[in-house]
């Protein structure tokens, strides 16, 4: 498998949109982008990170950062947790395999039936640059390693204001 590299090109990806259109990533932008990709309905960790973000939205995006979270679940998983813990950040839904291989991501079937009924992507933490440079990743192959989104983006306001480049590239 893959991995994208640092300071490599974002591979231009559409999903479906929570609420209508498309969201996308790669290819010039005029902001940043900082793209989360969660695990889907069935992982609790996911739901603790994600109710962490919506309260660090705001500050990603008077950073400069536009901000896309995906899964691979349906609408209708997205929907229930929508209407539970009501997460306001533009949220895609239905990532393929192929989008997740695209991204380098770990992939993982369910444990059972009961856990999920699809495969689904391992997280995965993403910030692009307007020009469609990754400038940081981060793939996890389990839910228990994520990077911390507030020292994150302490991190990508340094870079944005010192115009650093991409780290580990070599």
């Amino acid at each position: 498998m893959s991995k994208p590299d640092a300071g490599g090109q974002m591979p231009e990806l559409s999903f479906p949109r929570f609420g209508g259109g498309e969201i996308t990533v790669g290819g010039a932008r005029e902001r940043h982008t900082l793209l989360i990709v969660y695990r889907g309905k069935h992982c609790g960790r996911c739901k603790k990170y994600l109710g962490a973000f919506e309260g660090l939205q705001a500050d990603w995006q008077s950073a400069g950062f536009d901000i896309a979270v995906v899964s691979a679940d349906p609408l209708e998983k997205v929907e229930a947790d929508v209407a539970e813990f009501g997460w306001t950040f533009p949220l895609g839904f239905d990532l393929s395999e192929t989008q997740m291989r695209a991204l380098g991501l770990y992939v993982s079937d369910p444990l059972s039936p009961d856990e999920t009924d699809r495969r689904f992507a391992e997280p995965g933490v993403f910030c692009v640059r307007p020009d469609g440079v990754i400038q940081v990743v981060c793939i996890s192959n389990g839910p228990a390693a994520r990077p911390d989104l507030v020292e994150l983006l302490d991190g990508m306001k340094f870079n944005i204001a010192h115009n650093r480049p991409a780290r580990g590239t070599a």
